[in-house]
């Protein structure tokens, strides 16, 4: 049937090799490190999706002081 990866390594290149025709090596770099960059960004912004937003504080935040005065 084709192993464990079937023909998927296929396709891997075909794209490659029709992003190189589409961008040319000039500009593969430029679209790697935006690709790059979009990516890190992405990460960034989904580990911090279960933080509050600025300005959108609920009450639940554990700044110094924030709690019932004694």
């Amino acid at each position: 049937m084709g192993g464990m990866f079937g023909h998927s390594w296929i396709v891997i290149v075909i794209l490659l090799v029709i992003v190189l025709i589409v961008f040319g090596p000039g500009k593969l770099g430029q679209v790697g490190g935006a690709l790059g960059k979009s990516l890190r960004e992405f990460r960034k912004s989904s580990s911090n999706s279960d933080e509050p937003a600025a300005g959108h504080d609920n009450g639940t935040s554990s700044k110094p002081g924030g709690g019932p005065a004694a």
